[in-house]
């Protein structure tokens, strides 16, 4: 069996496979495709991007394509999306610690003000300040996938109620209580003191947060968004932002990336940029590799893979 690997990943994933009858076949992912296409069963991609489409069209006998990411709205499309008995999956069991930590070590650092800390370290001056705690907040994740419960889960090591969002209100044993609906919604923003957005980009929630949801939130509240830029309105995040009504933000994402120069986002007091950068840890890529070869195990002897991708719902 031939699998199209990004050349990247080639060295480090060829001694994982040694005991598996697959041929990994390296290609260069913004290069032209391979001629072995044409026989690969499995195509393996490490960067976002749309040329996921053009390997499957070129691929008859393609019927799993794996992502190393783990948001999907780069990857569907109408190709891929009707393509016959294709299996999707993605990587976001790589991303809850790596995100998780990420999202706590800004939390804390808001929290605990060390930004200011650093500004007087830098100024030489000694100033006696009062920080608060995270212990005995509310936090609302939106979204419960990998990443969320993952979020969620440090969040309650660390005191603090957890609210969670999803389509289903079921029990997830990440969070103190799971909410969905509209009227879930709005009780979540209601009552969190920071609420962060861990969904994935669907139909559903492009413009999930607007006008109305940022008001519905306690004032002074904290947003963290490690989701997509189009889940918020960014007009109504920066007037939510400039009254002083949403307290502080953590945006790793936005509608253009990278972020213009001009975008006012740079120069709020009270915003800080992260530059897509939440899951990019030192472990990831391992993670990632554990991932595909583990499915890649299970492919080849006829397993249930995880992660697979529900093509009608988007994730």
């Amino acid at each position: 069996m031939i699998a199209l690997v990004p050349r990247a990943a080639h060295a480090d994933l060829l001694p994982l496979v040694s005991e598996l009858p697959v041929t990994l076949v390296p290609y260069d992912e913004d290069g032209p495709i391979p001629k072995e296409i044409a026989e690969a069963r499995v195509v393996f991609r490490w960067i976002a991007g749309k040329a996921y489409a053009r390997l499957v069209e070129a691929g008859p006998n393609v019927v799993w394509l794996h992502t190393a990411s783990a948001g999907m709205d780069h990857v569907l499309c109408p190709e891929i999306e009707t393509k016959p008995n294709l299996i999707v999956t993605d990587s976001g069991n790589a991303f809850p610690t790596s995100i998780g930590e990420f999202v706590l070590a800004w939390m804390l650092a808001h929290t605990h003000r060390i930004p200011d800390f650093l500004m007087l370290g830098r100024e030489r001056r000694w100033e006696w300040t009062v920080h608060g705690e995270l212990s005995g907040q509310t936090v609302g994740v939106v979204g419960l996938g990998p990443i969320g419960r993952g979020i969620a889960s440090r969040c309650r090591a660390l005191g603090m109620k957890t609210l969670g969002y999803r389509r289903s209100a079921a029990p997830c044993e990440d969070v103190d209580e799971t909410l969905s609906g509209p009227e879930g919604l709005v009780r979540l923003l209601a009552e969190s003191d920071w609420i962060v957005l861990a969904c994935p980009l669907t139909a559903e929630t492009r413009g999930l947060i607007g006008a109305e949801e940022l008001a519905q939130m306690k004032p002074g509240a904290r947003l963290v968004n490690v989701a997509r830029g189009p889940v918020v309105s960014e007009a109504a995040l920066l007037d939510s932002l400039r009254s002083g009504h949403l307290g502080a933000a953590v945006l790793d994402v936005f509608d253009t990336e990278p972020l213009p120069a001009e975008s006012p986002f740079w120069d709020l007091p009270n915003v800080y940029v992260t530059c897509h950068s939440s899951g990019w840890t030192e472990g990831l890529r391992r993670r990632q590799r554990e991932i595909f070869v583990e499915n890649l195990r299970r492919f080849t002897f006829g397993e249930p893979l995880v992660g697979v991708v529900d093509l009608s719902m988007g994730y």
